[in-house]
């Protein structure tokens, strides 16, 4: 693709534009690390809601969901639309407890919820764990991604590409442990923009080149046709597979609704909220703000993203049927039917979307190898100016060895897939650790280690294939449930933690008194909590409100106008239940 001085210019001024607020917050982020990592817990909802959806928007969630789309229909999108569910969960019943918590990372609530070496223990090899080559992976697959990305655009090689991407995670480096957190928030807002502003042009003009939605659509058709004569049930442009669908058999289907989204740990969308959405929880001014930061990121990233996404993905199949890498439909797209003048934009774009990810993912990387692991264990006693230039070193050590995951990493996709088996199953306890106060160190340990190991034999030893839909569901079934019988069973055989922690955790959080009964008769000051129906009430609304907007918007865009605005209709009066709702309470109660 050629690019003119003009293009290149517009590119100049955004990097210019990144490493200008980087210097502006230069200062405030260099205090101590609560600024460094959490903006000194002064952030608006808005802001820190919309940096959570910047985040999610990495260079390679288009090119995810148009193979997804390319190679299991729309409906295949469920492979990440399940977690609405959790999403709500983090929004109503856990979003004010992490806030209340005060602690720097989810990591470090480890040993504010249990205690003695266990606890510590748990939180030490989390903290490198998820911090090393968990959170390796993520940057891995964003990174392959802008590789993909270059090596269309540019005409260079893999090594070539990975050249031009570790000049821009040395930049995004710099501006992160320049800036902070501080930094890296108000770029995701001007980010945001700029990317959301050229996917929908992207998908404008994917759908031109195919002729129009009608003629879209009208392919689309014949395309289901030809397969079905061929044996192969199912529409492209189903919402939900139907029965007997290749694309998406309902065995597969069935699993992601019924378990993935509970059971299954996943970066930004984990079972109770973690990772970076819970540091932007911490970072918020109050419980209220907490609350309402993760709604809008919730809805921004289910209900508004996702179908100019789709709706490239659809015209990539007529557009590009043979691709041997689905995934660079996306790209392909641009490169033949973007208008010149609007590619320097683009490009802009993709690098905002594969930098806010970065920033997010070193600075959260950082937070965990410093503050849970080197200062708790290494260096207990420094100053605030030696830990803050420690979590610099870390950013950049992080930097170094994602760029080597990236070159050996062949497919988005397939990484997503490892982070979600390999998951399956913690999320039982992860929701269950807040609301039940037998669960203990023992039963995180033996979660993580159960599910690590049983989706690892399932695949290495007995040859199971995640890229095949059904195996994948018998997968992630077994994994789950074996997982959730090891970690109950060590909950009941080994001792629960003791009343002095479990009451000082109680005093410090008051989660619902349903599950912490004989805790709260040990503390009689503190005021029971029973909100359990109001919550579960607005979690359900939640849910409706999101998918009432997706579907809504989807069967508009499809043509489908009637059923389009009944659907959207229906998404925006479980919005007005939750409104009322929380305005009933009082946002004192909510907060309080």
């Amino acid at each position: 693709m050629q690019l003119t001085p003009v293009d290149w210019l517009v590119v100049a001024l955004y990097f210019l534009l990144n490493i200008g607020i980087g210097f502006y917050y230069k200062a405030r982020a260099g205090k101590n690390v609560s600024e460094f990592f959490l903006s000194g817990r002064d952030v608006p909802w808005w802001l820190a809601g919309t940096s959570m959806v910047a985040t999610t928007f990495a260079a390679d969630t288009p090119l995810v969901v148009t193979g997804i789309v390319a190679t299991r229909g729309i409906a295949g999108n469920w492979l990440w639309w399940n977690f609405v569910a959790s999403g709500m969960l983090t929004v109503f019943f856990y979003a004010r407890l992490w806030r209340r918590s005060g602690v720097m990372t989810d990591i470090e609530f480890s040993e504010i919820r249990y205690s003695g070496k266990p606890a510590a223990f748990l939180r030490g090899f989390r903290a490198l764990y998820l911090g090393i080559p968990i959170n390796c992976i993520v940057l891995g697959w964003v990174n392959l991604a802008m590789v993909k990305i270059l090596e269309l655009v540019l005409g260079i090689s893999k090594a070539e590409a990975l050249a031009v991407v570790l000049g821009l995670i040395a930049l995004t480096s710099f501006i992160s442990t320049l800036a902070g957190l501080w930094g890296v928030l108000v770029t995701d807002v001007f980010q945001f923009v700029i990317k959301m502003g050229m996917v929908i042009v992207l998908a404008v003009y994917a759908v031109a080149a195919v002729g129009g939605m009608d003629a879209l659509l009208a392919k689309l058709r014949a395309f289901d046709a030809a397969r079905a004569a061929q044996g192969d049930g199912g529409s492209v442009l189903s919402f939900v597979p139907d029965i007997g669908s290749a694309w998406m058999p309902l065995v597969t289907f069935l699993t992601y609704i019924s378990v993935q989204w509970w059971a299954t740990w996943y970066p930004g969308a984990e079972p109770g909220g973690g990772g970076y959405v819970a540091q932007r929880m911490f970072c918020a001014r109050d419980e209220k703000h907490s609350l309402l930061a993760t709604l809008w990121f919730n809805i921004a990233h289910y209900a508004i993203r996702p179908w100019p996404w789709i709706l490239a993905g659809l015209a990539s199949i007529i557009l590009y049927p043979n691709l041997a890498d689905p995934e660079t439909g996306y790209v392909r797209i641009m490169i033949d039917h973007m208008p010149p003048s609007l590619r320097g934009l683009m490009i802009a774009a993709f690098a905002a979307a594969y930098m806010s990810t970065i920033a997010t993912q070193l600075n959260w990387g950082a937070s965990y190898i410093i503050n849970d692991f080197y200062r708790r264990f290494l260096k207990p006693d420094a100053g605030e100016k030696h830990y803050v230039h420690a979590s610099q070193i870390a950013t950049v050590m992080i930097t170094i060895i994602s760029a080597v995951v990236t070159f050996y990493m062949g497919s988005i996709a397939g990484a997503w897939k490892l982070l979600i088996l390999t998951g399956a199953g913690t999320g039982g306890v992860l929701l269950l650790r807040w609301y039940w106060w037998r669960i203990n160190a023992w039963s995180e340990v033996s979660a993580m280690i159960a599910a690590f190991a049983v989706s690892v034999t399932l695949q290495a030893v007995w040859g199971m294939d995640s890229a095949k839909p059904v195996q994948e569901a018998w997968i992630m079934l077994i994994t789950a449930g074996i997982t959730t019988a090891v970690w109950l069973a060590t909950t009941f055989l080994t001792a629960p933690e003791s009343k002095d922690t479990l009451v000082a955790f109680y005093r410090r959080t008051a989660p619902s008194l349903s599950g912490w009964r004989p805790i709260a008769a040990l503390a009689p000051d503190v005021r029971p909590r029973r909100d359990g129906v109001r919550n579960l009430i607005d979690w359900i609304s939640g849910c409706v409100l999101i998918y009432g907007i997706l579907f809504g918007v989807g069967k508009l865009l499809l043509q489908e106008t009637a059923l389009g605005l009944s659907l959207l209709a229906i998404g925006v009066a479980a919005g007005a239940v939750i409104y009322w709702d929380l305005n009933r309470r009082g946002w004192k109660s909510v907060v309080d």
